[in-house]
């Protein structure tokens, strides 16, 4: 018993100290992954938009319904022979919402009927923008109360979205570039290419909210005509189609 206890100890101290010459397939060294920096980039592009959208409300009442639809039909054919005025063709010019509802005041003692509110949207779609302003005008003379929205919008969208993806990459490969050789380092190839975001805006009848302000470090500007500056504000119908990512590179040294 006294051997075999004398024998394990052996084997035991011989696993944690093996002989000279010994050697394990297992314990081969791992080679260390190379750095990576990690970088974001952004890109606005602004353009002139080649059509807008019109969304437009008529809202009528009466106590007698089919007086308040008939007012409310009356308005959205004088809506129409407007956009004929200016040559908007007929498919280009919708009405795609209608309520009816009526509506009542509701007092201490009893409830009393106000009347019926007729409620319809009509939606627009102008290609000549240079015609905006006096349709915008010609279209509340005829009895148009309210605007829901107007919209800039160009047909080369995706086009412009790619472009300024494609500004953001650049954007995130310069930055990275830049704060590599600070540190005396060349950045390789990307190791992780992520957008994290892609959006359009128009500055039309934005108000207070009209300026662009807290932008990302890193900014790449494309500007057309006569908008060069990049702390203005959007001017009126322009589009700032904009582009984030973010980027990893292997960094390879001196």
């Amino acid at each position: 018993m006294q051997h075999k206890s004398i024998l394990l100890l052996a084997l035991a101290l011989l696993a944690v100290f093996p002989l000279a010459g010994t050697t394990k397939s297992n314990t081969a060294p791992i080679a260390a992954e190379p750095g990576v920096i990690s970088v974001s980039g952004e890109a606005e592009v602004r353009i002139m938009p080649d059509e807008v959208i019109l969304r437009l409300g008529v809202e009528t009442s009466d106590r007698n319904l089919a007086k308040a639809k008939q007012l409310n039909d009356q308005i959205v054919t004088r809506v129409q022979a407007v956009a004929k005025r200016y040559g908007i063709p007929a498919e280009r010019v919708q009405t795609d919402y209608l309520n009816i509802e009526p509506r009542y005041n509701d007092g201490y003692t009893q409830r009393e009927f106000v009347g019926y509110f007729v409620q319809r949207t009509v939606v627009i779609t102008l290609r000549d923008l240079t015609k905006f302003e006096d349709v915008l005008s010609a279209l509340l003379e005829s009895g148009v109360n309210y605007v829901h929205g107007i919209e800039f919008r160009t047909t080369d969208l995706r086009k412009y979205r790619d472009q300024a993806r494609e500004l953001a990459l650049q954007a995130a490969r310069e930055k990275a570039t830049a704060m590599a050789a600070a540190l005396d380092q060349k950045i390789g190839e990307p190791r992780s290419i992520q957008e994290e975001a892609n959006s359009w805006w128009s500055g039309y009848g934005s108000g207070w909210w009209g300026r662009w302000g807290g932008m990302t470090q890193n900014v790449i500007q494309e500007v057309g005509g006569d908008y060069a500056s990049f702390d203005s504000s959007l001017a009126p119908g322009q589009i700032s189609v904009t582009a984030r990512v973010a980027v990893s590179f292997a960094m390879t040294g001196k």
